[in-house]
């Protein structure tokens, strides 16, 4: 396939639209089922080259669940607790412990559900049966993957009433090394950014606390290269093998900080006692529910637990989650991992960060108040390195 024509650009009104090789060569995909669209693509091509890099860098399977061109979340396969399969809303899925590619698609459509509504998807391995059955009943535009079991094809195809998107990726596909975009009638080139991020990005440790567990590093390697496929600014907060809070496109560095700790306090509270036993009713949809259960976590645009409300959604009225009670549960967490795709301006990205349980930090380091944000990490016992490595995506 030389090209492929798109209903429309990223409006209705953006005609004609297109994919294409400008070298004239054959696309390095098959589009299996459906009519994917400009935007699906842009995320399809964003979350695949995430995931790939995840496998290679990790040797484990990886998923990314995509939205607007920036991760949701991103993990990789590692067996889900109990706790977690009733949190993220897997703990029905027979054999999930089976397929480590199931279980990072757990945790990756798991982490922020709400932002995960409508998603694409990306998998680092061949679509197996039970990551199937798993896609198909959640809200989601299409799938990226090098190959699909047969079985597994065709429970995606029968999704969204047989119009699911399903791209295949030729696995072996190396783009050019340099690329162009368009911005107003004027061309963009630059070199891709091939930058690898491993184990030895990290060995510049500044802090006093130079101690960096492997599950450390495994988790950083996450944010990070998570953060190369976000767009800027950015911040990510990991642990477990997942990246459990995003902050994306924001101007300020601390706004990134603090909706990404915002989004991984969240995920934390979704594990909560009281999260986990919501008396919900049983014809209550999977989608409904996200947004109730973050309701009842952040005290959103509704009191779900006020009379005239608890009705629409329990079958008994609940106890609120109370300020009280969400301090004393966060602060029992630790062991977080952070990375930021540019240096930290001020000590206030470590305050905040802290208060998410963040004990490991990555970050390319060269501001002219490093000093002061070393400080605050040797405050709070938080090992950091300097990556020397900026990460900006545009």
């Amino acid at each position: 396939m030389k090209e492929f024509e798109l209903k429309y650009g990223c409006n209705p009104n953006q005609k004609p639209s297109k994919i294409f090789m400008n070298d004239g060569s054959d696309l390095p995909i098959e589009i299996l089922n459906g009519r994917p669209g400009y935007i699906n693509f842009l995320d399809a091509f964003n979350s695949w080259q995430l995931v790939k890099e995840l496998k290679e860098a990790l040797g484990l399977p990886a998923v990314a669940s995509f939205k607007h061109v920036s991760p949701t979340s991103a993990a990789v396969g590692i067996p889900l607790s109990d706790k977690l399969k009733k949190a993220c809303f897997v703990d029905d899925i027979e054999g999930l412990d089976d397929s480590p590619l199931a279980c990072a698609y757990a945790r990756a459509r798991g982490t922020d559900r709400m932002c995960s509504f409508g998603d694409w998807v990306a998998l680092s391995d061949k679509c197996d049966v039970t990551t199937a059955l798993m896609i198909k009943r959640e809200v989601s535009d299409g799938i990226i993957a090098p190959g699909y079991d047969e079985e597994a094809l065709e429970i995606l195809k029968s999704k969204c009433k047989g119009s699911y998107n399903i791209v295949k990726i030729d696995p072996d596909y190396v783009p050019e090394e340099t690329e162009q975009k368009q911005v107003f009638g004027i061309t963009f080139e630059q070199g891709r950014n091939n930058f690898k991020i491993d184990e030895k990005l990290l060995s510049n440790i500044v802090t006093e606390n130079k101690n960096l567990p492997q599950s450390a590093v495994r988790d950083l390697i996450v944010a990070l290269i998570t953060l190369k496929y976000t767009q800027s600014n950015s911040v990510c907060y990991a642990i477990d093998g997942q990246a459990i809070g995003v902050g994306a496109g924001q101007q300020s560095r601390i706004h990134c900080t603090r909706l990404a700790g915002t989004k991984a306090d969240t995920w934390f509270l979704r594990q909560h006692e009281k999260v986990l036993n919501l008396p919900f009713k049983e014809d209550l949809g999977r989608p409904n529910r996200d947004n109730v259960i973050d309701g009842y976590i952040n005290k959103n645009e509704e009191d779900v637990c006020a009379d005239g409300n608890w009705q629409k959604y329990f079958t008994s009225q609940p106890a609120p989650l109370t300020a009280e009670e969400i301090k004393e549960y966060l602060s029992t967490i630790d062991g977080v991992a952070l990375g930021s795709d540019a240096f930290f301006p001020f000590d206030d990205n470590i305050e905040r960060a802290y208060r998410s349980g963040v004990k490991f930090i990555a970050e390319p380091g060269g501001s002219i108040r490093d000093d002061l944000v070393i400080e605050c990490c040797n405050k709070y016992g938080i090992a950091m390195s300097f990556t020397g490595m900026r990460l900006f995506h545009h």
